[in-house]
């Protein structure tokens, strides 16, 4: 049994869930969620399952989803500085990332309140660890926007991003995204589609973007995490080829201080590079301007 006589009183607790699976839900979870005094929970018959299943006597519910959360708020810091525990739950795997939570956080820390993280399952984290993809920088993404120019901002951004992106998506959606990834990203982009995790029916595919998109072109049934590996970095400019845009730029009427600031944008290569190698190309009228 897990000693909870330590846990701070005045405290929101955020607390992880099952995303399938029950047997994951830690033993200091459910120790914290029997002796909390309110819990805000993304949908109060969901979590009143839950505690069945888990055998806790349900405290007070209160529902905090993406509607109610603002207004909410004020009320359970109140609560908190009078010394109660909450804890804050989702349907689903861990608070705020992609659910409910976050601006609570944000108004609790805000507010001075204490803020005990009480890790476990995360649909976003299992996904990573099970695709094969880098693991040592990524960014969970969520959901992306519906449609319009901030979807294909977001789709402009995975596509160049030198780390791994990680986005929910709905079953219905799966197909037509993994399209739009293929076309921004390129076909051969190497992704992972995780759908079911921890559930029985828990799938893992890994494949380039189109194949995906091609296996989950049809019917797709159940919640989906879709992993899309890093862009190849960009080239570096070799030595030929900013000492091109210098002689270039020289020709053109440029200073070489001027020259030299030009060649780094065109290039991207590093400004003290670029100098040492402006110092080698002959300038018209002599000029030597420094930069």
């Amino acid at each position: 049994m897990t000693d909870v006589s330590s846990e701070p009183r005045g405290a929101l607790f955020v607390v992880s869930t099952p995303i399938g699976n029950m047997a994951d839900m830690s033993r200091r979870g459910i120790a914290v969620l029997g002796i909390v005094d309110a819990i805000a929970c993304e949908d109060t018959r969901r979590t009143g399952k839950l505690l069945s299943l888990l055998g806790i006597a349900a405290p007070k519910l209160i529902r905090v989803d993406a509607h109610t959360e603002r207004e909410r708020s004020h009320a359970l810091i109140e609560r908190l500085i009078a010394g109660e525990r909450i804890a804050l739950v989702s349907d689903a795997g861990t608070p705020a990332v992609s659910d409910p939570g976050a601006r609570l956080v944000s108004a609790c820390v805000d507010a001075g309140v204490r803020v005990v993280a009480v890790p476990g399952a995360s649909a976003a984290l299992s996904a990573l660890v099970s695709s094969g993809l880098p693991t040592d920088r990524f960014t969970v993404d969520g959901f992306l926007p519906r449609k319009g120019a901030d979807r294909q901002r977001a789709l402009d951004e995975i596509a160049s991003r030198e780390l791994t992106s990680i986005i929910y998506e709905s079953p219905n959606r799966t197909g037509a995204t993994l399209d739009e990834l293929a076309a921004v990203c390129g076909r051969d982009r190497h992704a992972a589609v995780a759908r079911e995790l921890t559930k029985l029916h828990e799938e893992v595919v890994r494949a380039p973007l189109a194949e995906l998109a091609d296996r989950f072109g049809g019917d797709v049934r159940g919640e989906v995490v879709i992993v899309i590996g890093p862009a190849a970095p960009a080239e570096e400019a070799s030595d030929d080829d900013i000492v091109s845009v210098l002689v270039s730029n020289a020709a053109a009427g440029m200073t070489r201080r001027t020259a030299v600031d030009a060649a780094v944008h065109a290039t991207g290569a590093k400004k003290r590079r670029v100098y040492g190698l402006a110092l080698a190309v002959e300038w018209p009228n002599g000029d030597d301007s420094a930069t």
